[in-house]
């Protein structure tokens, strides 16, 4: 049997910065049109609504990319799915840049998102591969923090390159620069982290089986849940950003980038704590504290706008003071779900990210539903998705010890954590 320590690893430094560049693609797809928004409505004649919803596609296909392309990778290994799926993402992003219409637009984001899938379920999958406990914890949230990056990065370059050029299309060709370059990183540095001898061979019903030991693991979906509802409530954020700080708070294309950018930094920087924490303090305990002050933020952000009094140094602080909180969710969650199913670990991060971008795509469309100049939507979806991500941590109230995977006799299944690997 092969042993963690005996899988082959590309150089620490460069498997961590090509997982981190998978991480960071996908991320900047989402957030760098941005602040074409407003431009994309007039030229492709819709609204609010029906530019929102080519982030609604892009997220429905990142959703189901990840479901289809985790538990492939449990069954045919992880460098294939991720070559793949880089190849796709860069063509079908070159071709957003030319899309005609709204209608076709929608389309290609949906094949985006279904491509790019592979760079971050897979990716979480190699670092289980590698790493269990405390150090794939730190891990989790290096990558997360550097995937971080990205919404601060994007925003701002994206709005210095509608404003530069004047169209919004020129973002999707510095996409598709930026995928090729993910291409080209991932054939050179992510080798093969699953040895055949682990692989689900046994076709659908092996795949099913894994599925099913995932689903019923109360823990995993606790962690998973308090994630992915987390992850709404950016969401819910995201979509509605662009009108929050130019129409309501009144600033400008370039100020509101920065302003958007300001916030993901605020968010890097606290999973990055967090991530060095982990260790010292429980990540149990962290979460719980992210969630406490992202629904606090949320509540008090709320209240302000259904009475009107939601000034700009309110709103951004307390927007900043729920990223602080998201911090911490983004530091531990991932690490604590995905250490419960070591055994069917594509499988696993397949459902999270699934389930991340599925309700990513549902709350995206609903940010517009009253309107551009109104923030009590934004505010009281951060405030429901973080009360029940609050709540989803009621599954996780067991003993929770050794993954399931860890309790079965196969050893191969078990994790070995004489054998973990530090890639950070």
């Amino acid at each position: 049997m092969t042993s963690r320590a005996e899988r082959p690893v590309a150089p620490s430094g460069g498997l961590t910065a090509t997982l981190a560049l998978l991480s960071f693609v996908v991320p900047l797809s989402t957030d760098m049109y941005l602040p074409g928004f407003p431009a994309m409505a007039r030229e492709l004649n819709t609204d609010a609504a029906g530019v929102q919803f080519t982030l609604t596609a892009f997220l429905v296909g990142l959703a189901a990319g990840q479901l289809v392309l985790g538990p492939l990778s449990d069954r045919y290994g992880r460098r294939k799915p991720i070559l793949i799926g880089a190849g796709v993402c860069m063509v079908a992003t070159a071709l957003c840049a030319v899309a005609p219409t709204l209608s076709m637009l929608i389309a290609l984001r949906f094949v985006t998102g279904f491509a790019g899938a592979a760079g971050v379920v897979v990716g979480r999958a190699v670092v289980t591969d590698l790493a269990t406990g405390a150090v794939a914890a730190r891990l989790f949230g290096l990558l997360m923090a550097l995937g971080g990056i990205a919404p601060i990065v994007a925003p701002l370059a994206g709005g210095v390159v509608v404003g530069g050029t004047g169209n919004w299309r020129a973002v999707f060709w510095v996409l598709a620069s930026a995928s090729a370059l993910m291409f080209v990183a991932a054939l050179a540095r992510v080798p093969e982290t699953l040895p055949a001898e682990r692989r689900h061979t046994d076709g659908v019903g092996a795949l099913a089986k894994a599925a099913g030991s995932v689903l019923t693991d109360r823990p995993y979906l606790g962690y998973t849940l308090a994630f992915c509802l987390a992850t709404a409530a950016l969401f819910c954020y995201i979509s509605a950003s662009p009108f929050l700080l130019q129409n309501v708070l009144g600033f400008s294309v370039g100020a509101a980038s920065t302003v958007f950018s300001v916030g993901a930094l605020t968010a890097t920087v606290s999973t990055l704590a967090g991530s060095r924490l982990v260790g010292r303090h429980s990540p149990r305990l962290l979460l719980r504290a992210g969630l406490a002050l992202m629904l606090a933020a949320s509540i008090a952000a709320l209240f302000l706008a259904l009475t009107g009094h939601l000034a700009r140094t309110w709103a951004l602080g307390l927007i900043g003071a729920a990223f602080l909180g998201l911090g911490q969710v983004f530091a531990t969650a991932t690490g604590l779900a995905l250490e419960r199913v070591p055994h069917a670990a594509g499988t696993g991060s397949a459902v999270l990210g699934m389930l991340q971008n599925a309700l990513g795509a549902a709350v995206a469309p609903l940010m517009g539903v009253a309107g551009e100049h109104t923030a009590i939507p934004l505010f009281a979806g951060m405030t429901l998705c973080t009360l029940l991500a609050s709540a989803a941590l009621f599954l996780t109230r067991q003993k929770d010890g050794r993954s399931r995977a860890a309790r079965s006799d196969d050893p191969a299944s078990a994790p070995d954590r004489e054998g973990t690997v530090d890639l950070a």
